[in-house]
């Protein structure tokens, strides 16, 4: 995909169009960390946090609770 060069205020930058954030998963407000490599190529990856083990523990919690019936009969 070829992008040009765009004036932005006093900077210059690349616009990302929805197809190109719909093929990369980003949305707006997502962090990105730009490397520039030997040579000149410049790689966009895309961060993505981990839930904290005490977020994944609450959630499973509040899930077994929601669904302690189900669990049961299941089990």
């Amino acid at each position: 995909m070829i992008k040009a060069i765009s004036k932005i205020g006093n900077s210059q930058g690349i616009i990302f169009d929805a197809a190109l954030m719909e093929l990369a998963h980003l949305k707006a407000g997502d962090e990105v960390n730009v490397e520039v490599h030997e040579g000149g190529t410049i790689t966009i990856t895309p961060i993505t946090t981990q839930p904290s083990r005490e977020a994944v523990s609450a959630v499973i919690k509040q899930t077994m609770k929601d669904y302690a019936r189900t669990m049961r009969r299941l089990a």
